[in-house]
This record gives C-alpha cells, sequence and structure tokens, in this order.
C-alpha cells in the first residue's frame, strides 16, 4: 500500500502496521512519531482494501477534543463520515440503545467538590472527624477543635488541598478499578498488616475519611438522579455481557491505549468477545500520566498476557524532537526499568536542546528570556507548569493572563503565549516550551503527593519506583517543543529532575546561573 495519508508517505514501520493482519496488535509509538498518521493509514486500508465498512469500525479515543478532532481528520481524507467515540460516548450509546440514559450526567469536578466543601464547611459538624483529623496530621488535641482547625486551615492550605487530593485519587481509583463498597474492610485488614503501628493507625483514619466522602458521593448523584462516568461505563458493559452489542464490529482501534482503566478494559473485552473483532490499540507508555483517574500501565506493557495470538510492532521515528532531546528525554524515562524500551530515532539535530536558566527573581528572569526568545524567533511560545495556578508564578503588570489560557505580553501583543498544565499540552507539540514551577516542594515539579503508599489498596499497578508518574509527566514536558525547551528554575530550591538532569547530561546542556 503507497497511498498518501495527509499528504505525506508512511514509513516503513508505518506502512508495516497499517497492513499488519494480526488479531490483537499493540502499537508502541513514541513522541511524535506520527500515530495519528497511522491510525488513519489503517483506517484507510481497512475500507478502501479490506472492504470493511465505517460502521464496521469501532474507533476510540480518550478525549472529546481528540476524537473529534480524528472524525475531522477522516472525513477530510477519505469523505467518510464514521464515528470516533470517547469511551464515555460509547458507552451512553449503549445505554441509550435499551433506554437506560434517564441519568443526568454529572459534572467531572463533583467529587473534588464534594471533599473539597467536607473540609472547608461540613467538618465543624463532625467532631469524630475533626479528632481524625488532627490524629491524622500528629496535632496537639485541644478542648477547642473547630477553633484549632480553622487556624489549621488557613495557615497550612497547601496540607489541606494535598490531602484532598490524595482522597479524590483514591476515590477515583477505587471506582475505575471497579471496587464496591464492600472492600473497605478489605483494605482496612492490608492496611494493618504494616509493622509500622503509626503507619496503620494512619491509614485507618484515611479510609475512614475515604468510605465517608465516598458514601456522600454516591448519596448526591442518587439525590441528583446523576451518574458519573466509571458507573456510565459499568453499566455500558452489565448490558454487553448481558444482551451483546448492536452493532457487529469487525476491528475495534483504541488511541492513547496506555490510558485504559480497568472499567474501559472491561467494557471492550465483553465488545471483543461478542464480536470477534480484530483489535488494534496505539499508545506510548512513556506518556502515560493519568493514574489518578484509573490508568492501569499494565493493561498496556503487559498487554501480551490478557489476549492471545498478540502481536507487538514500534513506530520509532520521531517527527518532533531532536535526536539530542530525544537521547536525554528518553534515557531519563526509562530509568524506570518497568517502562518499555524503545530507540527512538530523528532526523532533526539541535545542539543544546535544553536551556535551563536559574533565577533569583522569576518576573526578570521570564522577561528576558521572553525578549530574547522574541529576538531570535516571531514563533509560538507554550508554557507549562505542574498545576493550573502555576500561571500566576509568571504574571504581573508585564504579562496578563486571558481565556483560554492566553497570555499577553504588553510590549509586544503579536507574540502568541500560552499557558498550559502539562496534562493538558498531551498530544499537542508547539516550536518553543517553557517549563515553571521546577521547584523542590510539595506542589513543584515533581508534585511530591503522587506516590503516596495508600493508594497501592485501590491500584493494581501500584508502582514503586519514586515518582515514576511524575517522571513520565516530565517526559512529555520536555517532548512537546520542535526545537528548544526551557527551563525556569529557582536558584534556592531546585526540582530534584532539574538536579539529575544537570548530574547526568551537564555536557548537552545548556546552563545559565
Amino acid at each position: 500500500m503507497d497511498d498518501k495519508i495527509s499528504g505525506y508517505d508512511l514509513d516503513s514501520n508505518q506502512r508495516q502496521i497499517v497492513m499488519d493482519e494480526s488479531q490483537n496488535l499493540l502499537v508502541v509509538a513514541g513522541a511524535g512519531s506520527g500515530k495519528t498518521l497511522t491510525i488513519l493509514g489503517k483506517i484507510n486500508y481497512l475500507i478502501k482494501y479490506k472492504n470493511i465498512l465505517p460502521s464496521e469500525i469501532l474507533c476510540i479515543s480518550f478525549t472529546r477534543a481528540s476524537a473529534n478532532s480524528l472524525k475531522d481528520k477522516i472525513l477530510k481524507e477519505f469523505g467518510c463520515n464514521m464515528n470516533v467515540y470517547t469511551f464515555h460516548k460509547l458507552s451512553l450509546e449503549i445505554l441509550k440503545e435499551h433506554n437506560m440514559n434517564h441519568y443526568e450526567i454529572a459534572d467531572d469536578n463533583t467529587l473534588e467538590n464534594i471533599i473539597h466543601e467536607f473540609f472547608c464547611i461540613d467538618i465543624y459538624d463532625y467532631p469524630i472527624y475533626l479528632r481524625k483529623f488532627f490524629t491524622y496530621f500528629k496535632l496537639d488535641s485541644t478542648p477547642n477543635l473547630k477553633k484549632e482547625y480553622k487556624k489549621f486551615y488557613y495557615h497550612n492550605y497547601e496540607k489541606i488541598i494535598a490531602f484532598e487530593k490524595l482522597l479524590s485519587t483514591f476515590l477515583r481509583l477505587f471506582k475505575c478499578n471497579n471496587y464496591s463498597i464492600e472492600t473497605f474492610p478489605v483494605f482496612l485488614k492490608k492496611a494493618r498488616k504494616t509493622i509500622f503501628y503509626f503507619k496503620y493507625q494512619k491509614e485507618k483514619i484515611f479510609l475512614s475519611f475515604a468510605l465517608n466522602l465516598y458514601l456522600m458521593y454516591q448519596n448526591y448523584l442518587k439525590e441528583n438522579n446523576e451518574i458519573d462516568f466509571d458507573d456510565m461505563i459499568i453499566n455500558a458493559t452489565k448490558i454487553v455481557d448481558k444482551l451483546g452489542i448492536k452493532n457487529n464490529y469487525k476491528y475495534v482501534i483504541i488511541d492513547e491505549y496506555q490510558d485504559t482503566s480497568i472499567v474501559r478494559f472491561n467494557l471492550i473485552k465483553s465488545i471483543l468477545e461478542k464480536t470477534k473483532a480484530k483489535f488494534m490499540v496505539v499508545g506510548d507508555d512513556f506518556q502515560s500520566i493519568y493514574r489518578f483517574t484509573g490508568c492501569e500501565l499494565s493493561l498496556f506493557v503487559n498487554f501480551a498476557h490478557f489476549f492471545d495470538y498478540t502481536k507487538i510492532m514500534k513506530i520509532e521515528n520521531t517527527y518532533r524532537n531532536s535526536q539530542e532531546l530525544i537521547n536525554i528525554a528518553g534515557k531519563f524515562v526509562m530509568k524506570n526499568k518497568s517502562q518499555m524500551n524503545k530507540n527512538l530515532r530523528s532526523n532533526k539535530h539541535l545542539d543544546y536542546p535544553i536551556e535551563i536558566i536559574y533565577y533569583n527573581n522569576i518576573h526578570q528572569t521570564f522577561y528576558d528570556l521572553i525578549l530574547r526568545m522574541i529576538h531570535i524567533s516571531n514563533n509560538s511560545i507554550m508554557i507549562l507548569g505542574r498545576n493550573n495556578n502555576d500561571v500566576n508564578l509568571i504574571l504581573n503588570d508585564k504579562f496578563k493572563l486571558q481565556e483560554e489560557g492566553r497570555i499577553i505580553f504588553e510590549e509586544n501583543k503579536n507574540i502568541k503565549l500560552y499557558f498550559l498544565t502539562v496534562h493538558k499540552s498531551k498530544g499537542l507539540e508547539e516550536d518553543n516550551v517553557i517549563i515553571i514551577n521546577l521547584e523542590n516542594k510539595l506542589l513543584g515539579f515533581p508534585n511530591q503527593i503522587i506516590d503516596e503508599k495508600v493508594l497501592r489498596l485501590v491500584s493494581n499497578d501500584f508502582e514503586k519506583y519514586p515518582y515514576s508518574e511524575e517522571r513520565r509527566l516530565f517526559y512529555v514536558a520536555l517532548t512537546r517543543t520542535k526545537n528548544k525547551v526551557y527551563l525556569l528554575v529557582p536558584k534556592k530550591a531546585p526540582s530534584i529532575f532539574v538536579q539529575e538532569l544537570v548530574t547526568r547530561y551537564k555536557k548537552n546542556l545548556k546552563i545559565y546561573n
């Protein structure tokens, strides 16, 4: 097959994948390697050469934006109005087929809002939880719990937010991994096995908070006749198991498969069992960054354990980054030996693709850097932070934030600057990238609350390697650029990731002190 796709010739790796006839195919694709092009090529091959109808191909992507983008490309490229689903859209369609869509869909932030409201307002009505809170944080008991809690809340807000985030992550993993309320005693039994009494007491208190908040959340959904995305997928899977699926799919294609959760996996497994369809998944374990939403990386790296007659193929030519950048980024992420080995190749070359700029005053340093970058080129600049509010680090009278992350530089309003969190930048690329909040602190980069041991209770894929997911997230940040990536780093408390880069790859970096 020599067809051009979106005006491009497929490389040898991509062409082999497109024409492969395996029953179950895992495609391991590096950053910027053209995986969307490969998926488009596969769809073209199936329709044009294998006479498979568009309605016989179930194509799934993970976000609404990526699904719509792929759908538009299929229409533009092949003149074919083919459905591309998210897991949620697919589940909703299955529920509609059986008149089980009488629920409102819950806002995605409902759980976080309930947790935040509990610690901000509701906890004052629960003296037992105030006492548990004091014990959890090793605070001295006091006759006036409410007054002392209020004082602690406003003076240790970062710790409260971290605790809220840990609870929301725990409960999202709880739901994504299809646990039920009856599992809480099992969690407690596992926690009891720890050899440290205080650690057991702490996890016991944590589970008490988690159970209470889970019940509050489920009651809220019931009282408001709402359903969340995980329950929607679980209910759709039950329907497929019992009644089958309306469409007689012959091929199932999933993009970003490294972000699959147990409940999503169960739905796809049920569809495959009912249809006997061939199966192709595409993804990159280096870019698995959604464990907090239930992503089970083992479903990707151990693909052959879950499906018979499996083949694994790789796309290792990257068209975005320079060879020098992917050498550093690849070695950095593969320090975690659980990642799949890749030998990424690029025809692009660039000396010193990573510049580390230390600062005492971030506003002045950021301003100077923007002026230098504008002098070199008027290309767009993507600014990445670990957290949503990291953008505040660079805002002042010279840089103003507008809607959708757009940043206006008052001295040159024509230059395109915009801010994203690293999570939101996944799948995107830009001419040049700046990374901020590279500080060694709780909510810096790496975020130091991610790898809490209590998550082992709800994750089948709990990783022991330090900051395993944060390491992958940093890899994603580094590989968004088509040219250079600039790291703004505080002199007083530099990120441990930056320290590692300087220690291991100093001769390949440009460093400004």
